[in-house]
């Protein structure tokens, strides 16, 4: 009830002399067959533009762009803001973003595909395609003996495919690194590694101790980047061809590649954080894998190229005719695998996690305008999409701006998100 008397007062604070009028929507529906479904409400169109609008002119954020379907059928878009604050260009509807973790729920996609053509067992041992995870440890101290190791012990689960999908891997950093283990996993992690392909920085991994037991707890960490490496040892493919055939080119995402691949395609929205004043300056980004394919981020997309994405997971894995999934994987996915936990260690609580993305548990625990049962994720630069099985809701809301010392979280796009379902 809190969520929506907030969302009830935002929304009216922000009416006064906005149209919300949609702008030329170019997503075809999930099907062809489909009805045309109500829009959203007139005032939820118009709080969604004058939010937008008003943070992007106040300089919260440099623009957004925000794109919704109900019953399978795209009925609602706007942007706001800039692209480029320093050249004026403004944002739009095909500007290309950073999704950064956005990439995970593709990457799991990805996986599922091969378990449906028998190439990959959710039982396997991740040690078949990744010998190096052969003979993992658990950390049995989060606290550095003197000579800088880690107490640890022979893990006694095996480490499975499905530990990878769930985020149950025991595979870190986590998100907050603050004790010891959590900073040396950050130290090592993938990201800190001065070169290498995919598979020389996942099989390092290997030599770190796993934080607990796989199947123990959900942690958020590199487990879609191990994932994205058994799909290229399963497949004989690296990832970024393998989503490309099998998932992009099918579902018509023409905008969507890997960060370093754009060759000949327009630039990116530029990636802005806060000052200590509260201002947008430039972002430095240099965690992003430029010549290398994770299987975590580094996704570039659009929100109408993400929009068909979502679709397919609301359509049973299927878009416009073309089957990427069967129903029944589908439905394995929005499974509370993991039914709490995920990012408790944020006080964020409601959350489960199925294969590949969080589902809600609990929406009256949940701080997030959700239902029980939607299925989601989002992206560190401030990017989410979310699909709502009940209500026939689905979003994508992207805007770029990085996290850090003087910017809290991009709740934004969730207020823009709450807007949405407040127009049911």
């Amino acid at each position: 009830m809190r969520k929506r008397l907030l969302l009830l007062l935002v929304s009216a604070t922000l009416l006064c002399g906005c149209s919300g009028k949609p702008r030329e929507l170019d997503v075809p529906p999930a099907r062809n067959d489909l009805a045309q479904p109500e829009a959203l409400a007139w005032w939820s169109r118009a709080a969604i533009d004058a939010y937008m609008r008003y943070s992007a002119w106040r300089g919260s954020q440099s623009g957004y762009i925000a794109m919704f379907a109900r019953d399978g059928v795209p009925v609602y878009s706007a942007v706001a803001g800039w692209k480029d604050i320093s050249t004026g260009e403004p944002m739009a509807m095909d500007t290309p973003v950073r999704i950064a973790s956005m990439t995970k729920p593709v990457t799991a996609v990805a996986a599922m595909l091969l378990v449906e053509e028998g190439k990959l067992s959710l039982d396997d041992p991740v040690a078949k395609y990744i010998p190096e995870f052969a003979k993992m440890r658990v950390a049995t101290s989060d606290t550095p003996a003197a000579d800088g190791t880690f107490p640890s012990a022979p893990a006694s689960t095996v480490l499975r495919v499905r530990h990878l999908l769930m985020f149950a891997s025991g595979i870190g950093p986590g998100l907050n690194k603050t004790t010891p283990l959590e900073k040396y996993w950050d130290e090592h992690g993938l990201h800190r590694q001065p070169q290498g392909a995919l598979g020389d920085r996942v099989a390092a991994l290997a030599q770190l101790p796993l934080f607990e037991e796989p199947g123990t707890r959900w942690r958020y960490g590199s487990s879609a980047d191990v994932l994205a490496r058994v799909v290229e040892v399963a497949s004989g493919q690296s990832i970024s061809e393998f989503v490309r055939a099998r998932i992009f080119q099918p579902l018509g995402m023409d905008d969507t590649y890997y960060l370093g691949q754009g060759e000949g395609r327009d630039t990116p929205a530029t990636v802005y954080t806060q000052d200590s004043d509260g201002d947008l300056v430039l972002a430095a980004l240099d965690h992003e894998a430029r010549d290398w394919t994770p299987g975590g981020g580094g996704l570039i997309s659009t929100a109408a190229d993400y929009m068909r994405f979502a679709l397919m997971l609301w359509n049973g894995g299927e878009y416009q005719g073309v089957r990427v999934l069967q129903s029944d994987t589908v439905d394995m996915m929005r499974h509370l695998h993991v039914p709490d936990g995920v990012l408790a260690d944020n006080d964020i609580q409601g959350l489960g996690w199925g294969l590949g993305m969080a589902v809600v548990a609990d929406e009256d625990a949940s701080l997030i305008p959700d239902r029980t049962g939607d299925f989601w994720w989002s992206g560190y630069l401030g990017t989410t999409f979310f699909v709502s099985p009940s209500t026939g809701l689905v979003g994508v809301v992207l805007s770029q701006n990085e996290p850090g010392e003087f910017s809290g979280l991009p709740m934004q796009v969730y207020i823009i998100q709450g807007l949405a379902f407040a127009g049911l």
